[in-house]
């Protein structure tokens, strides 16, 4: 018990510059990781619907299509004028 109490308290002290930024940063920075989790759900649906990859190319591509998609919808451009671009077509 004493030993996890420890390890607590000393990741704690570790990232304690980091626990409460959104305080700092209010309606820049969001008080949860939803955001992250709700961008990341279609890709575990992916994933559990093809089984995963079979090949790391594959998978890196979906990774980096994601990425420029979601970076579009971000900014507010057309995600597929924004992967022509960059695809150089």
């Amino acid at each position: 018990c004493c030993d996890l109490t420890r390890d607590l308290q000393a990741k704690i002290n570790r990232a304690r510059d980091q626990l409460l930024v959104f305080l700092a940063y209010p309606g820049q920075v969001e008080p949860t990781n939803n955001g992250s989790e709700r961008l990341l759900r279609p890709a575990v649906v992916q994933r559990k619907v093809t089984n995963g990859y079979r090949a790391m190319w594959a998978a890196e591509g979906e990774a980096a299509i994601r990425t420029v998609v979601d970076t579009a919808r971000i900014t507010g451009s057309s995600p597929f004028s924004t992967v022509l671009k960059t695809i150089g077509a």
